[in-house]
C-alpha cells in the first residue's frame, strides 16, 4: 500500500513538472514576433474613453478629450514588470526626441512602488495616468505590460506594439507609423 502511495505521488510529481515545463515553454522559448504581432480591434478606431488620476496629482483626473489635439504615445507599464525594465532606456530615449508626447499608463500598480520606479529609473512621461484596478485596461485590450499605443489628433488608435519596445521596433514599426499620421520629425 505504501509503495503504491509512493508511485501515485511520483506520478503527479512528474506531471506537475511536465505541466510547469509546458508553461515555461510558451512564455520563454515559443516565438516572441507572435505575440507582439498580436492585431488589435482598435486599430483605425477611436480611443476607448477614460477619466483617470494622475500619479503625480492623485486628486487630478485626466479624460481621454483633454488629449484630443495632438498625437500621443500610450505606454503601459507597471513597476512590477520585468519588460517594462527593458524597454525604459528605449522609451526615455525616444521621449526626448518630443516628437510627440509619451503619456505612461501605469497598470495595476501600487502607487508607492510607481513613484519608486520612476525616481529610479527616471521619468521620461509627459504624464502619468493610472489604472489601479486595471478596469480601463480593459477597453483598451490590454493584457499585459508593456504594451503601446499610438493615437493620433483626432483621438483614432493608429499603431500598437505588445511587448518591449526595442530600437529595431522603433526604426522599423514606430517611426514609420508616425510619418504616416504626418507627425513631424
Amino acid at each position: 500500500m505504501a509503495s503504491a502511495r509512493h508511485l501515485t505521488a511520483a506520478a503527479i510529481a512528474v506531471v506537475f513538472l511536465g505541466l510547469v515545463g509546458l508553461l515555461l515553454y510558451g512564455v520563454l522559448v515559443s516565438d516572441r514576433a507572435d505575440r507582439e504581432a498580436l492585431p488589435s480591434p482598435l486599430i483605425g478606431k477611436p480611443a476607448p474613453p477614460f477619466a483617470l488620476p494622475v500619479l503625480h496629482e492623485p486628486g487630478r483626473l485626466v479624460t481621454s478629450q483633454e488629449l484630443l489635439g495632438q498625437p500621443y504615445l500610450l505606454n503601459v507599464w507597471g513597476s512590477w514588470c520585468p519588460g517594462c525594465r527593458v524597454e525604459h532606456p528605449v522609451i526615455t530615449r525616444f521621449a526626448e526626441t518630443r516628437r510627440v508626447r509619451v503619456i505612461g499608463y501605469n497598470w495595476k500598480d501600487e502607487h508607492a512602488d510607481a513613484m519608486r520606479w520612476l525616481e529610479q529609473f527616471g521619468n521620461p512621461y509627459w504624464l502619468v495616468l493610472v489604472d489601479y484596478d486595471g478596469r480601463k485596461a480593459i477597453d483598451w485590450g490590454i493584457y499585459g505590460a508593456p504594451e503601446t499605443f499610438l493615437v493620433d489628433a483626432e483621438g483614432i488608435v493608429r499603431w500598437k506594439h505588445v511587448g518591449p519596445i526595442d530600437d529595431a521596433t522603433l526604426a522599423s514599426s514606430l517611426l514609420p507609423a508616425l510619418d504616416a499620421i504626418g507627425v513631424p520629425k
